[in-house]
């Protein structure tokens, strides 16, 4: 699975996380640090890509529109780095899972 990590979590995330989610990268690697949500969205889309926030509106955004792309919500205030990598680690499989089931748009993690 591959995920696009919003501007409000790490960049180190995706080279911390490549044995579990391969080509996944940050925002700012491919040229949207300040984008819009808009942007975001679409390049998600586009080049399928799962979002990952800690951002309520992306959240709004699957119910309203679905998926693609798919959204994971970070439910989770500030933490360190290593908090939220262990938190993608331990909800893997769940993850994984989210990514093959087309009836969901969105997953929490909490």
């Amino acid at each position: 699975m591959k995920l696009l990590f919003d501007q409000n979590l790490s960049p180190r995330l995706p080279r911390l996380l490549a044995d579990i989610y391969a080509d996944s990268v940050h925002d700012r690697e491919v040229g949207l640090r300040d984008a819009s949500d808009n942007i975001i969205w679409d390049y998600a889309k586009s080049h399928g890509f799962a979002i990952v926030s800690k951002d309520s509106d992306f959240q709004q955004r699957s119910l309203l529109y679905g998926s693609p792309p798919k959204f994971i919500w970070l439910r989770v205030g500030n933490c360190t780095v290593k908090t939220t990598e262990d938190l993608l680690r331990k909800h893997s499989a769940a993850i994984h899972t989210f990514d093959s089931d087309i009836s969901k748009s969105h997953l929490m993690i909490p």
